[in-house]
């Protein structure tokens, strides 16, 4: 089942919709959204008041957004919200759902009830957790992010290139490291005290957006709080819409995304990789003239040489075939790679035939 984005949807770009999250979630037009970022209610089922040994009060989430009647009562709500966040996404959309251990497993269940299609679940270790104060348990170290995609046959955006490039070359593990929000980033009252009890920080964000979104995305987060999702998306050029049932979290939102300056286009250009690239025959270039029927390919040593052919072929003492066949044809290899293999002489220079491939395909992807 495919869909179509409708034109209604843009006057919701960049906005903050005050109210149920449910109600609001209707508003969104069916197909429209690329990305979900969900941090819902986690249901932490407190009882009463969590103190510290020195019997000091902690500022633990207490809030009546987090109160739930039963477990039943929550997966009808979680069911609920996650069926409208499927129906809103493109055929080839995804989500993020952030949880604890007291409803993680819940919306898993959930999700796969939906058919929605469950890529990882990434485990954030947090470098500075809250202690266990009561001393009966570990201390909760970490939360879990499921990344799903709508369906099974959905192909979701992964920037697998940039998420290595930016893990310095290596491939970006399922584990982040990551601190809580502190400092500055965390937004406070007027009398100093913590604006929203789970504010999540930036870098949490800014990881998953720059892996699995692009530049003019819709990033739909239906439990907006404080703004993160909106601050980030802004500042990596997606565009976001935002659902806040609490009045003033969402004005204090508006005004910590108002203060964003988002990032200029190259910059926010991602390695994309090889297999990103446009794939350009060797008779492209004697198509555009780069290399022409006639000419003489060269070993990077001189001492194998190649006629090119009309047909993008190339002849080598007694064989002919495509330059990769060629390639592993006269060193006796069971394969070879022709664009580095081969060079064609430009002047004085002998250059590889793949810088003239490189030449190619920036010029047609300027001319898109």
């Amino acid at each position: 089942m495919g869909f179509e984005t409708r034109p209604d949807l843009k006057p919701l770009y960049n906005t903050v919709l005050v109210g149920d999250c449910l109600s609001e979630l209707a508003r969104i037009p069916s197909g429209s959204v690329d990305l979900v970022f969900a941090d819902p209610p986690y249901n932490l089922q407190l009882a009463g008041d969590l103190t510290r040994p020195d019997q000091s009060r902690v500022d633990a989430v207490d809030d009546d957004w987090d109160k739930f009647a039963s477990f039943a009562d929550y997966d009808r709500f979680s069911r609920a919200w996650l069926e409208h966040c499927r129906r809103v996404l493109k055929p080839n959309g995804a989500i993020w759902v952030i949880g604890s251990y007291h409803n993680i497993f819940r919306l898993g269940t959930i999700l796969q009830d939906l058919d929605f299609w469950i890529l990882n679940d990434v485990i954030w270790l947090k470098t500075n957790p809250m202690p266990n104060f009561r001393g009966r348990r570990f201390t909760n170290a970490h939360e879990t992010l499921i990344w799903a995609a709508r369906a099974q046959e959905s192909r979701p955006t992964f920037n697998y290139e940039a998420m290595k490039t930016f893990n310095d070359d290596l491939q970006m593990r399922s584990d982040w490291l990551l601190p809580l929000c502190t400092g500055p980033e965390r937004l406070k009252t007027a009398s100093g005290e913590k604006l929203h009890p789970t504010q999540k920080p930036e870098a949490l964000i800014y990881r998953v957006l720059l892996a699995s979104s692009k530049p003019g995305d819709v990033v739909l987060d239906p439990f907006f709080g404080s703004g993160t999702t909106g601050a980030v998306a802004k500042r990596l050029g997606r565009n976001f819409i935002g659902i806040e049932r609490d009045p003033d979290y969402a004005e204090a939102a508006r005004r910590r995304i108002a203060a964003i300056e988002p990032l200029s286009k190259e910059v926010l250009t991602v390695a994309a990789g090889k297999r990103a690239e446009a794939r350009i025959p060797f008779g492209a270039l004697i198509e555009r003239g780069l290399i022409k029927a006639g000419d003489t390919l060269h070993d990077p040593t001189q001492r194998i040489a190649a006629r090119v052919r009309a047909d993008g072929s190339i002849a080598s003492r007694d064989a002919s075939g495509s330059i990769h066949k060629i390639g592993a044809h006269v060193q006796g290899a069971e394969a070879c790679n022709g664009w580095t293999f081969w060079h064609v002489r430009k002047g004085p220079n002998l250059v590889p035939i793949d810088v003239l491939r490189q030449q190619l395909r920036s010029e047609l992807a300027a001319g898109r």
